[in-house]
């Protein structure tokens, strides 16, 4: 346990100075009266013109959860190729489980075109 006492202080420190600094802001603070046109969004000095966050189609967040989904695929690509030389030598097993890999990672492709997840109608 002598070990981990210096991160415990760490932490003891690191949220007292938390509270500490709440506390003293909440208490010196100057409480401001509402004003409508304080509280509202500036933009360049004209009023807002739309929404703050606009809405996105569903569409948008299908496509990019397709294009993070094929990006990871190349993360795994890259340590495969890595060791392909050195593994081609015992057998040709590499070669072929991810010449599977890829084969599942088209179909879902194929199928997500299939869908219709890629137009942006």
């Amino acid at each position: 346990m002598n070990e981990y006492l210096p991160i415990a202080l760490l932490v003891v420190v690191a949220i007292l100075f938390a509270a500490s600094t709440l506390i003293v802001s909440a208490i010196t603070s100057q409480k401001a009266k509402a004003n409508s046109a304080k509280d509202g969004a500036y933009e360049c000095g004209l009023p807002p013109m739309s929404e703050a966050r606009p809405r996105f189609s569903v569409k948008f967040y299908m496509v990019a959860m397709l294009f993070i989904l094929f990006d990871i695929e190349v993360v795994f690509l890259y340590p495969w190729a890595v060791v392909y030389k050195e593994m081609i030598r015992d057998s040709a097993a590499i070669f072929w489980s991810m010449f599977a890999f890829l084969g599942i990672i088209f179909l879902g492709f194929l199928y997500s075109v299939r869908k219709g997840a890629l137009d942006w109608k």
